[in-house]
């Protein structure tokens, strides 16, 4: 039996004691005594939603697909749990062996969003590692950042050893095997990241000199040794169905922010908005063959039990295949009350003949992202959505027997104006009267339109990436003229 690394009369003090036990459905203990390299896998933020991350779930189980490695996953404490830690000196651990993180070969952390950063921090100060890579003995972990974030990794670069430019299916393996054979000689952890620096898609930050113009951009950087390259060149996995997917995905014992089975169908978009960092770097558009797809939805579903299956992409309806593996789910689960859920869809290309398919399994709601609520800001944006496809799109839709649609906005982009925030409103409530223009008869009850707004964040490698970010104050009297109209 596991013996925690938290006593008893510290979980029955702290919110949701189960975010720091582990013992969930499908997870992986290994003999550490038995395995060539360790590895900690961290999603700085808390477990309800680091546990909604379907990257670590993929690279959690092709990183246990190896016997010589286990991968064990950490989580950001909550603010319950984080003084408790600090006061009594327990060293952050990972969920599987309850193991201090600081004892682990790798401790990598994903990227997701910026607002994630001060977390790496408090990941890496509550697990006794020092911050800065400088700082770190032969003893310590060597520090890896990846996902979408580090493909801008200089705000970061100080607190890591290396950085994993790129798709993590690619080069990991040569990674850990570089890691392996350095060790096995004897070497250094200077003489693995030299090695490592060879890898393409691995940037080293301290083999590079930087240099700032007054302004605090970026001026010159230069590789300081020789294992270094000019330039880093993101990986992509140029083939989808050569990799493996999850065929036993974690399920946790507490709810968490998506409480389903993810199916990742395509990666990469066709579409280019202007705004969106993931249409960009995730570049080019790769499907998953139809069979593949077969088989890792029958069984993920099978191994856990869940009861709705999500198939994700940043555009759904542009996959090749979409009806034929709709069809194959509800044929092959059909009375079983497994329930299919359809994001990310475009309005103006979503197959009506799938979406009544679908909607005979489990009603739910439809997610559409308008993105703005005027055309002059579509246009601006190149989100390539006119008003008329949009409310002919959701006329079908409710005519299909659909009542409740989720819209998707963005403040404060780009050359937005008042009659830009208005139009969120206004497009919002042309939405549901589109819903009523449908005889009294064929409505399938009240009509139910939910518009939710995010803040626009200039992203690295978009066109907009030089634009100007709105304060807090700017967001808020934004969001308030769109709550007043």
């Amino acid at each position: 039996m596991r013996k925690l690394a938290l006593s008893d009369e510290i979980l029955l003090s702290i919110q949701q004691p189960a975010r720091y036990i582990g013992g969930e459905v499908n997870m992986v203990v290994k003999d550490h005594s038995k395995v060539r390299t360790r590895f900690a896998f961290a999603f700085p933020d808390v477990y309800d939603i680091g546990m909604s991350h379907l990257g670590i779930q993929i690279l959690y189980s092709m990183f246990n697909s190896r016997e010589d490695v286990c991968c064990e996953r950490v989580y950001s404490p909550w603010v319950d749990l984080d003084p408790i830690m600090r006061e009594k000196k327990i060293p952050l651990f990972t969920l599987e062996s309850q193991k201090p993180v600081k004892d682990f070969d790798f401790l990598g952390i994903t990227l997701q969003y910026e607002m994630c950063y001060t977390n790496v921090l408090q990941i890496l100060d509550l697990s006794q590692i020092p911050l800065h890579a400088c700082d770190r003995c032969e003893n310590d972990p060597i520090v890896i950042g990846g996902g979408p974030c580090a493909y801008n990794p200089e705000p970061l670069a100080d607190f890591f050893d290396l950085f994993y430019i790129g798709e993590g299916e690619t080069v990991y393996f040569d990674l850990i095997d570089r890691y392996q054979e350095n060790k096995a000689a004897g070497g250094s952890r200077k003489d693995f990241l030299e090695m490592a620096a060879e890898i393409p898609g691995i940037y080293v930050p301290s083999f590079y000199d930087p240099e700032y113009n007054e302004d605090g951009t970026l001026k010159s950087f230069t590789p300081n040794n020789s294992h270094a390259k000019e330039k880093i060149r993101k990986q992509v996995v140029a083939d989808m169905d050569s990799v493996g997917y999850i065929e036993k995905p974690l399920v946790p014992y507490i709810k968490v922010t998506q409480d389903r089975v993810v199916l990742e169908i395509q990666r990469g978009c066709i579409r280019g908005c202007r705004f969106c960092q993931a249409g960009n770097v995730y570049r080019p558009l790769r499907e998953h063959s139809l069979e593949y797809l077969k088989h890792y939805a029958y069984d993920m579903l099978k191994s856990t039990g869940h009861e709705e299956i999500s198939l994700s992409s940043l555009s759904s309806s542009d996959y090749t295949y979409l009806e034929g593996l709709v069809n194959f789910l509800i044929d092959e689960f059909k009375g079983k009350g497994v329930n299919i859920s359809l994001p990310s869809l475009r309005i103006d290309a979503f197959s009506l003949d799938v979406m009544s398919k679908v909607q005979d399994i489990k009603k739910s709601s439809l997610t559409f992202a308008p993105e703005a609520g005027s055309q002059r800001l579509r246009d601006v944006i190149n989100k390539g959505l006119t008003e008329e496809v949009i409310l002919k799109g959701a006329s079908e839709a409710f005519q299909a027997g659909w009542n409740r649609v989720k819209l998707y906005f963005m403040l404060g982009q780009p050359t937005e104006t008042v009659e830009d925030m208005e139009g969120i409103a206004l497009l919002s409530e042309k939405i549901a009267e589109a819903y009523y223009d449908i005889p009294k008869d064929q409505r399938n009850g009240k009509v139910q339109v939910v518009a939710s707004s995010s803040f626009f964040v200039p992203k690295p490698f978009t066109p907009f990436q030089w634009a100007r970010m709105c304060t807090k104050e700017e967001f808020l009297e934004r969001a308030n003229i769109v709550r007043g109209k």
